[in-house]
């Protein structure tokens, strides 16, 4: 023992003369290190790892997730197989973020730690839903030298490792109904069609089935057999749905074949497709650039949404937003656990504002005088509208447009079968009077002789003319061009008023030539404040605005100058000018109401059956702002005109309605060469006091407004008011 620290002081010296003697180390050379017991590698640091790894799934950075996974974990799960992985579980819930809320951290041995936490997904067809208690395991890798994530597909949800897979299953609610105002049902889903399922793997005659399913679906063998091909063999695929009749046909050869099973499906069903088509439209399948959205609401490319009308405008309340449940299901479908579920929202129905009996009576009625007409005035007209509206709520109370169409064709599953349908849809299309056009909102027309009304108003509410303006009306008119009264001879001295119940054209030739060397842009101002050449504020259709010329326009469009001719020209709803029908029954109840423009509306209310209905359409009231004894003036006009000495006096004198009293104003436009018949129009509200309805009538290259719209329009009346 005593030679020991002798001995310790040799062997020191020898390892310092040993490391003298070796060569230098490059500077790119590691420094040994003495590998450290795993009981070294601090708790913190592997808590460090946990939570950069969850920030990174937070921020959606798979390459950093992955970088901080084991190299065991790598070589068992490829970068693509990862990547993959995440985006198509993110894909499959419509996820839009993650957020990580940690809870412990505990360690199981030297090598082992165990990250607590729980993990809330925000996601557009759920929601947002947590997976609580969830473990990220970190061991030490070796090879790196640190704390790593000892990652496996549990690490997205636990049960993913055997192979399950995130599966998401829409739940569709039934589109709602519409109603009539009474509460009759004008479209539902009382319609039916059978919903055809298989699993590619179960299929036990592939080529026989696909030929099968193309005849049954009606589509090409090439595009079903991509359905199925591009989907899991054990998945159970909705391949869209068949009518009955089809059922009837191929069930047994798709249950042979395909081991097809079915399920019965509600589809739209229209009570009568041509009461109101132009008002209700259609449903049928999105179009292409649609479907993205629709699928990040939980629709998908078959569902079925509105197309046009109502159908359309109120898409989203009557269809309604999909639930769902997002499961973890096993490789032969059986469901692991449910991750979340999300119920429904029900469609709101819509109760609209018009009784559908009257609107079938008012269909019939413009049908019925086409087929009285036949061999006259209806061989040459192309057309013919009808609008009937409350002028105190601006509630329409029929809308006519003639002729007309079926839209129980048009559905995805019409019930009077694929082949019927489309043959209708072909002649609608192909008919040049073009049905489908829906004329009272969307035609836009010259207004004839009933412009009058509104040149009226501005003469006088402006001051350019008096109110008991008087001027000799000889049947000619020369400032311009030699232009002529419809009464050979005119109608002698007229005051304002009278001027309206004759319909004197030289009275407002004269009109629309002062009103312009006033001022060129009063008459068109004028037009525009009483609702013409813009929209009418109706939200439930679309609407043509209409045009109202001024010298603006002219030069814009035709790089022309305005001449007092133009307004001329206007002043009696000719040149340039265009309106809709609903247009003119808005003006015309303005003048019944004392001067306000009603907004037209359809949709009277909007809820859920068994509930509260929600009143949707309060009146919007819009002042002229015209001088009370202005529409006074012209209302005592209007009001003479169904009465002798009246243009429409032969029309009504034998009806009940003159006990009521109508106001109208007759209406001839022209629309082409000499040999085009004019258009016809009557635009009226009764009664004479108090009036409850407008009521306008235009009938495309039909002739005289007195002779073929007013009689129309009176019909209407008597209908509205039970007469006979």
């Amino acid at each position: 023992m005593k030679n020991r620290p002798s001995r310790v002081i040799v062997y020191v010296l020898l390892l310092l003369a040993a490391a003298a003697c070796s060569p230098a180390r490059g500077a790119d050379q590691a420094l040994p290190t003495q590998a450290l017991l795993p009981s070294n590698y601090r708790l913190e640091d592997a808590e460090r790892v946990a939570r950069d790894y969850l920030t990174a799934w937070e921020r959606d950075d798979l390459e950093t997730m992955y970088r901080w996974i084991s190299f065991a974990s790598r070589e068992a799960n490829p970068r693509e197989e990862f990547d993959q992985l995440y985006e198509t579980a993110a894909e499959t819930m419509g996820l839009e973020g993650v957020a990580i809320r940690p809870i412990t951290l505990s360690r199981r041995g030297d090598a082992v730690a165990l990250f607590a936490y729980d993990a809330s997904f925000t996601t557009r067809l759920i929601g947002v839903f947590t997976d609580s208690a969830r473990n990220l395991t970190l061991v030490v890798d070796q090879q790196a030298n640190e704390w790593r994530v000892a990652w496996t597909p549990d690490d997205l949800f636990a049960g993913m490792r055997d192979g399950a897979r995130l599966v998401y299953r829409s739940t569709v609610p039934n589109r709602a109904n519409i109603y009539d105002r009474d509460g009759d049902v004008l479209a539902d889903q009382s319609g039916r069609a059978v919903k055809v399922q298989i699993v590619r793997q179960q299929v036990p005659d592939y080529p026989t089935c696909l030929a099968t399913l193309s005849t049954a679906l009606e589509r090409p063998q090439e595009d079903v057999r991509t359905l199925i091909d591009t989907r899991p063999a054990d998945w159970l695929l909705d391949l869209g749905a068949i009518l009955p009749e089809a059922y009837s046909a191929t069930s047994v050869a798709l249950e042979a074949s395909c081991a097809a099973t079915f399920e019965g499906v509600p589809t739209r069903h229209y009570a009568d497709g041509t009461v109101a088509p132009h008002i209700l439209g259609y449903v049928g399948y999105p179009a292409a650039e649609e479907v993205p959205a629709l699928e990040a609401q939980g629709f998908t490319s078959e569902s079925i949404i509105g197309r046009s009308g109502i159908e359309a405008i109120w898409d989203v309340a009557l269809r309604g937003m999909p639930g769902g449940a997002l499961t973890l299901v096993d490789p032969a479908g059986r469901v692991l656990r449910a991750l979340a579920n999300v119920a429904p929202q029900p469609g709101q129905s819509l109760w609209l504002t018009f009784d559908s009996d009257f609107q079938r009576r008012a269909a019939q009625i413009v049908a019925d005088a086409f087929r009285a007409a036949r061999g006259s005035w209806a061989e040459t007209s192309t057309g013919a509208s009808a609008v009937v509206i409350d002028p105190n709520t601006g509630e329409i109370l029929a809308l006519v447009s003639y002729p007309t169409f079926d839209n129980r064709a048009y559905t995805p599953y019409p019930e009077m079968g694929k082949a019927q349908a489309q043959a209708a849809i072909q002649r609608f299309q192909s008919d040049p009077l073009n049905p489908e056009v829906n004329r009272p909102v969307q035609g836009v027309f010259p207004l004839g002789s009933v412009m009058k009304t509104v040149s009226a108003a501005a003469a006088a509410d402006s001051g350019v003319y008096a109110l008991n303006q008087r001027y000799t009306c000889s049947g000619i008119w020369t400032r311009d061009i030699t232009r002529y009264d419809h009464v050979s001879g005119g109608h002698g001295l007229l005051t304002l008023a009278s001027s309206l119940t004759q319909s004197c054209n030289p009275y407002y030739y004269e009109v629309g030539y002062q009103l312009d060397q006033v001022d060129p842009y009063l008459l068109p101002t004028y037009a525009r404040r009483l609702g013409f050449g813009g929209p009418t504020g109706l939200t439930d259709l679309p609407e043509n605005p209409g045009r109202i010329p001024d010298p603006d326009w002219l030069r814009t469009n035709y790089g022309e100058d305005w001449r007092f001719s133009e307004s001329v020209n206007l002043a009696v709803g000719q040149g340039y000018m265009g309106v809709t029908p609903l247009q003119v029954a808005r003006w015309f109840s303005a003048i019944a109401n004392g001067g306000a423009l009603p907004r037209p509306s359809l949709v009277r209310e909007v809820g859920l059956i068994g509930e509260p209905l929600t009143r949707v359409n309060t009146p919007v009231m819009t002042p002229t702002d015209l001088k009370p004894e202005v529409i006074e003036t012209i209302r005592s006009g209007l009001c003479a005109v169904t009465l002798p000495g009246g243009t429409a006096d032969f029309v009504f004198r034998d009806s009940q309605l003159q006990g009521l009293g109508v106001c109208g104003k007759t209406g001839t436009a022209q629309t082409g060469g000499p040999d085009t018949p004019s258009d016809a129009w009557f635009a009226s509200f009764a009664p004479r006091e108090n009036p409850q309805v407008v009521v306008v009538v235009m009938v495309q290259t039909a002739g005289q407004g007195s002779e073929i719209a007013a009689p129309i329009a009176r019909q209407l009346l008597e209908a509205y008011f039970g007469l006979s």
